[in-house]
């Protein structure tokens, strides 16, 4: 058995520990409820502009855009890896790791037929690590504050190797918030829209009044201009489910983190305890002996 002043010691530092876990604990919930909050305000915008493509989609039956339409042979894919800057979010970066992982085995022969997209420092670090070809070479934050600017770039990037012919497919890997408790993985492919809910997205044949829209200049130029912004606005909000995700995330890990330390403080204080009377015993057991050898 360990001696008082151990356990003593790691009682102190397990308390201590509590006290750390505890404190990020608090401070992932006030996050948490931050995000919650951005991603409810945020969802009225890419509904809005699901509404107007539906529109100009309608207008006219032979629109057609890069980004709507599958292609036959797919030579490159883009891969956008959806991760924490930061660790101690239990499993929040390897469930996504290994869905993805477990994606490339299943669907690509070769590394060479995708690139990656790392969005967080952790998934940089795991595409480095694992060798994988990156279309960026500096690592791009999620800070807890996250903006539409902070991807603007790398969105450009993307979207632009698509339209002139250099990537076929870009699919998305996050985490979608569901409750402080759920965070499901998802695989989503961002671009092209082949299954395009857009088309159904209205249905007014119904209705006995239509609203007839003109655009200016053409309904083409309006289409070259509002899907790119509509697949950026769709990638910002998964970046945003992604957000809350590693909240949730982190604060059920710092919540298990600080009741396993408490059980074991109680279970080091019940070893204390022990030791403890275990001395006095040793102690009173000297004492009668002294006095039994003096009579």
């Amino acid at each position: 058995m360990s001696s008082m002043r151990e356990i003593k010691n790691r009682i102190n530092a397990t308390t201590k520990t509590s006290q750390i876990t505890k404190a990020m604990h608090m401070v992932s919930a006030a996050k948490l409820q931050k995000a919650e909050r951005a991603i409810k305000n945020y969802r009225p915008l890419p509904e809005r502009l699901s509404r107007v493509l539906s529109r100009v989609l309608k207008s006219d039956r032979e629109l057609s855009h890069s980004m709507l339409e599958a292609r036959e042979e797919i030579n490159k894919t883009v891969y956008i890896i959806v991760s924490s800057d930061r660790g101690l979010a239990g499993p929040y970066n390897n469930n996504i790791f290994k869905a993805f992982q477990k994606h490339i085995n299943e669907t690509h022969d070769d590394n060479s037929e995708f690139e990656i997209a790392a969005l967080g420092y952790k998934a940089f670090a795991f595409a480095k690590r694992n060798g994988y070809t990156m279309i960026h070479d500096d690592v791009i934050q999620i800070r807890d504050d996250v903006q539409f600017l902070d991807f603007r770039q790398i969105s450009d990037t993307f979207i632009t190797g698509y339209l002139s012919g250099k990537f076929d497919k870009i699919v998305v890997f996050y985490n979608q918030f569901v409750n402080t408790l759920t965070q499901h993985v998802r695989s989503t492919t961002l671009v092209p829209l082949e299954q395009n809910p857009l088309l159904e997205a209205e249905d007014d044949d119904d209705q006995t009044y239509r609203t007839i829209y003109n655009y200016e200049p053409s309904a083409q130029s309006v289409l070259q201009e509002v899907i790119p912004m509509y697949v950026t606005n769709l990638l910002y909000g998964m970046i945003l489910e992604a957000k809350a995700s590693e909240h949730a995330s982190r604060m059920t890990a710092m919540q298990s983190a600080t009741d396993n330390a408490n059980d074991v403080i109680e279970s080091l204080q019940i070893s204390y305890n022990r030791a403890r009377q275990d001395a006095i015993t040793v102690e009173l057991t000297d004492i009668i002996g002294g006095a039994e050898a003096v009579k």
